[in-house]
């Protein structure tokens, strides 16, 4: 004990272990080595640790000038009336960190959440709760224990004043403010206090000496190790009691603790959780019916007539197709594409259209319950009147440190820092050409992997067709089929890799900009992200989508990219199958990837921090040791969260039509992920500074955004990609057999070209059978029509059918989403009036109070206190009722 106080005054000097007048016990009345370390608390058992620090005492040659901003830091922040005790470097587990602990006493707490406008309890909630519901004894076996999920009884609250304390209800000081209001509290003075003044700037911060290496880690801690409760029984062990009911994957069926997650990580972390539960919960609606669509297509599998027909020997097997390829392509069969028509019909058949405007209804549905379940949340957490504007509008430190001028702010009439105008276009010219610069990159390394289709289209069908191991399969595994598996899975790899290097390039030109605010910050890395992914994610699949096989030609005159490689064309049963390969290959993929990242990593990284001290007793193994060799949850760890969803939601609304199965995989990955994030966040991370949110912010705008999107594509999809309405089409006005109407469809569908006017760039090397025609999938006149090879009234009538479709389609799903919108109001009714009920009954007790020391102040004669205050107070609390 000695020797560490000895060293901490070499270090940081005697205040470094200052407890600011507390008493402590003296060196002879503990004996650390007998003392479990596995502690909350200081050296006195009695005061909790609010918040830690750690550094690293290396000799190099700025270790004086981080010696003395640290003492200057340290001292600085026990004349805010913070208490600090120091840990010597001998007592760490590798002999080389220092840890200083901090300690918020009941005045700093009291000052500053009169600044930060916390709301406390004043009075027990005496509103009825909600009628029950009859389906609790169904839903009982999701439920948790009361005592998780409401920790705490539910009061009425007000914002803290120190004038009002009796007001409150302030049972016990030591617990009074939660862990993380108090950790949120000191993250405030930490991230203001300043700490020198160095090139002539003053310089304040713990973020700053976090950068420059001063302090190596700043963290609050977790109450006791997630496996087991903590052996104090003045801790709660919150942590232990999140992993046991929420944080393992054995639980995934049952609800969250969403006021238990708020109460431990705040408000932020805990909106982010209630999100994610209710969009999981809203997806098995959408994965029920996308299953019932897909069963749908597989029970009447063997009554399409499109695929009985190209399966047929004698109709499918007698058409002879042209040429995929130049040259080295051969003749084929219609009828070797047999599989793959059967199984395109799983996707593309009449529930497909139903499922599209279904999935456009949902998002709606999503999106206003959801704006429903945000402001119940709001109630329930004391949000009601938060703004968030007044924690996110203050201005950053890297913009106060970075912007040398100064003018005077029009509303609080003091100096503050600015960028001019000058530097704030050249810097946003310079962002935008480098987000510029990137989605074209994404789009070249598009237009590469549809070269590599279009360059190795060729060599498969070569393959397929010399190689004998591979006949047994070549009915399932088409050259079309093979190539789309290959470029989907090229086109994912360099997805990733551009996304490794763009997060990094995003967040490097965010910085640039110098955003003024932390709100201005998030929002502009936000859109950067969103838009860069966008595009690295769903531009493969708008290409399948909506350019693969609309732009071919016809044999004799195909198109080619570059005037080299011929464009693509279509399976005969349509490109829907390729669109939903593709976005099975994607979705599915990022899905793994981004668990395996989530999970795994964290795990490997604290398993070889924490190697070494597997070997040691656990209690020389600290508390603050402990939760310093764990992953940190960065300020955009929230960030990647909702990114990852937010594509993932894009994926099961945009292209949904083509993959009714997209909302089951979501489902499935979202009951993963929820517990994947809680465990990771609860086990594997230290434990983050509690923030407010009152929403999921611009998030929500994003969706909407998408929501809209959708309908759009999805619109599309049905009618450019899928063969619904080429097939409707013909049905109503071409078919001529009125027993079965779709029969003679693959025939109408397909049009002749005389093999003698192929061009010797077009014609195949070898026609050993002598074909003299050859089919394509086009509506166009035969060689012997005089409008030879020009489209037919048909095509047109298609056309304008699609057309039409999209127009209804749209108006339709764009109608009932508005109604939809406009039927389901914003704030539940119920809440509605709690929210006035609280506001009455909490200006009432303000008011009483106000009354009682008034009526205090004339029995004790204060002059001060006249008849007239004394009415008009009164006169308020009765204006107050009446409202």
């Amino acid at each position: 004990m000695g020797l560490q106080h000895r060293k901490g005054e070499e270090c940081n000097g005697p205040e470094t272990i200052s407890t600011a007048g507390s008493e402590i016990p003296s060196s002879s009345e503990i004996d650390k080595r007998h003392q479990s370390k596995d502690s909350i608390f200081f050296r006195d058992g009695v005061r909790r640790i609010d918040f830690v620090l750690s550094y690293v005492d290396d000799l190099n040659k700025e270790w004086e000038k981080k010696l003395e901003r640290r003492k200057e830091f340290e001292s600085n922040l026990q004349k805010a009336g913070l208490e600090l005790e120091t840990e010597d470097k001998k007592e760490s587990e590798d002999g080389k960190i220092f840890f200083v602990k901090i300690h918020a006493p009941w005045e700093v707490l009291i000052t500053y959440a009169e600044v930060l406008n916390i709301k406390v309890p004043i009075r027990e909630n005496d509103i009825p709760s909600t009628v029950e519901n009859p389906l609790d004894c169904v839903l009982f076996p999701l439920r948790l224990p009361e005592k998780v999920m409401h920790p705490e009884p539910d009061y009425f609250t007000a914002p803290f004043s120190k004038d009002k304390q009796e007001l409150y209800l302030i049972n016990d000081e030591s617990t009074f403010f939660s862990p993380s209001m108090r950790n949120r509290i000191v993250n405030y003075i930490l991230t203001r206090c300043p700490y020198g003044t160095e090139e002539g700037k003053k310089k304040f911060g713990i973020k700053r000496l976090l950068n420059n290496g001063t302090y190596t880690a700043a963290y609050p801690l977790h109450d006791c190790q997630y496996w087991k409760k903590a052996s104090d029984p003045n801790c709660d062990s919150e942590r232990y009691t999140l992993y046991m009911e929420w944080a393992r994957f054995l639980r995934f069926y049952k609800e969250q603790p969403l006021d238990l997650i708020r109460k431990y990580y705040g408000e932020k972390i805990g909106i982010y959780f209630a999100w994610l539960g209710f969009y999981t919960e809203m997806l098995f609606l959408a994965a029920v019916v996308g299953l019932i669509c897909f069963l749908y297509g597989l029970f009447t599998m063997d009554e399409n007539m499109s695929s009985k027909e190209i399966c047929d020997p004698s109709i499918g097997g007698e058409i002879i197709m042209c040429p995929l390829c130049d040259r080295d392509c051969e003749y084929w069969r219609l009828n070797t594409t047999c599989e793959s028509s059967q199984y395109s019909h799983l996707f593309d058949n009449v529930a497909t259209l139903f499922f599209a405007i279904f999935m456009g209804i949902w998002v709606t549905l999503f999106l206003e319950f959801w704006k429903r379940r945000q402001a119940r949340l709001k109630y329930e957490w004391d949000l009601v009147d938060f703004e968030e504007e007044q924690q996110q509008l203050q201005l950053r430190p890297e913009y106060e440190a970075k912007c040398t001028q100064k003018k005077r702010n029009p509303v609080t009439q003091e100096m503050e820092p600015y960028l001019p105008l000058t530097s704030q276009a050249v810097r946003f010219c310079v962002s935008g050409a480098t987000v510029l610069f990137w989605v074209s990159l994404i789009i070249a390394s598009m237009i590469a992997v549809i070269v590599y289709r279009l360059a190795v289209y060729a060599a498969f069908a070569s393959l397929m067709e010399n190689t004998q191991t591979l006949q047994p399969i070549s009915g399932l595994l088409t050259p079309q089929l093979a190539t789309s598996v290959t470029a989907s899975c090229l086109n994912f790899v360099i997805i990733m890799i551009l996304n490794f290097f763009y997060e990094r390039i995003a967040i490097w030109i965010t910085d640039m900009e110098i955003p003024r605010t932390h709100m201005e910050y998030e929002n502009r890395l936000t859109m950067k992200m969103f838009l860069f992914q966008f595009v690295n994610y769903y531009s493969s699949c708008f290409y399948v989508a909506f350019f693969k096989g609309k732009f071919v030609g016809y044999p004799g005159a195909y198109t080619y990219m570059f005037n080299r490689w011929r464009n693509e064309e279509c399976d005969p049963a349509g490109c829907l199958i390729e669109l939903t390969t593709q976005l099975t290959i994607v979705m599915a993929g990022k899905q793994i990837w981004g668990n395996i990242q989530e999970a795994i990593v964290p795990w490997i990284c604290n398993w070889w921090g924490r190697r070494k001290a597997r070997n040691n007793p656990e209690n020389l193994y600290s508390r603050w040791e402990q939760d310093h060799d764990l992953q940190i949850f960065g300020a955009l760890g929230l960030f990647y969260e909702y990114l990852e969803m937010v594509i993932q939601f894009g994926f099961i609304t945009l292209f949904v039509a083509s993959f009714p199965l997209a909302p089951l995989l979501a489902l499935m990955n979202n009951i993963l992920e929820i517990r994947v994030d809680s465990w990771k966040l609860t086990t594997q991370y230290r434990r983050p500074v509690a923030a407010k949110a009152h929403s999921i912010g611009v998030w929500q705008e994003i969706l909407n955004g998408m929501a809209i999107l959708s309908v759009v594509t999805n619109a599309f999809i049905v009618a450019f990609t899928s063969d619904m309405i080429p097939r409707l089409v013909y049905y109503y006005a071409y078919s001529e057999n009125e027993d079965s109407p779709m029969s003679g469809y693959i025939n109408n569908s397909l049009s002749v070209f005389q093999i003698s006017d192929f061009p010797e760039r077009n014609e195949p090397k070898e026609n050993p059978e002598n074909f003299v025609i050859c089919r394509y999938r086009d509506y166009r006149y035969p060689p012997d029509h005089e409008k030879k090879y020009l489209h037919t009234m048909q095509f047109w009538h298609i056309l304008a059918a699609k057309l039409a479709f999209i127009i209804i389609m749209e108006h339709v799903v764009f109608i009932v989403k508005f109604f939809v919108a406009w039927m389901i109001p914003d704030v539940p009714a119920d809440v509605k009036a709690k929210i006035k009920r609280e506001k009455y009954l909490t200006q009432k007790i303000l008011h009483e109070y106000e009354l009682e020391k008034l009526k205090e102040r004339l029995c004790q004669g204060d002059k001060g206190a006249t008849e007239k205050e004394f009415i008009a107070t009164e006169g308020r609390m009765e204006l107050s009722r009446a409202m």
